[in-house]
């Protein structure tokens, strides 16, 4: 009997035992997610037919290969013009603090952040990047008059990339 009142109620054990697995299945399906956006980006840059694309986050994998394309063929995949790297000389670019899509407007429909020829203060949110699904905040980090926005709305961005243009006031 000592043995019995040592183990939990089966009916305990087994909804955790569901709960945890349903946690880990929803943990691997966004880490797979974000797997596949990036392979989709790889692709999209690549200049002709891809043969592999190996991609890995923590014990998930995602493996892309594609054959070559018989010989007179246009490839599928066709490559994007690269994204705006030059802010104004005088002026200050708000860059992307990651990988992701950018966002002008916290949602769709709503106005956006900041406008061309909008005052922005230290630490005003200027855009959203989105990355697996979690909205990281675009922050200016000084102060000055928007004079361009170099990112499209809903457009991959890279870290690093100049996204807002500031005119020091």
């Amino acid at each position: 009997m000592p043995a019995a009142a040592t183990h939990p109620s089966p009916g305990v054990g087994l909804a955790s035992g569901v709960e945890a697995a349903s946690e880990v299945g929803q943990r691997v399906d966004s880490v797979l997610v974000g797997l596949r956006r990036h392979a989709r980006h790889l692709a999209a840059e690549m200049p002709g037919p891809l043969r592999r694309i190996r991609l890995r986050g923590g014990d998930t994998v995602l493996e892309v290969e594609w054959h070559a394309a018989p010989a007179g063929t246009a490839p599928a995949v066709a490559s994007p013009a690269p994204p705006p790297t030059v802010a104004p000389p005088e002026g200050y670019a708000v860059r992307s603090p990651i990988v992701g899509t950018f966002y002008r407007a916290p949602e769709p429909g709503a106005a956006p952040f900041v406008a061309v020829g909008d005052l922005v203060r230290p630490g005003q949110v200027v855009g959203i990047v989105e990355a697996m699904k979690l909205m990281n905040e675009v922050i200016a980090d000084r102060g000055g008059r928007v004079v361009e926005v170099l990112a499209a709305d809903g457009q991959p961005v890279e870290y690093d990339q100049p996204l807002v243009a500031l005119d020091p006031v």
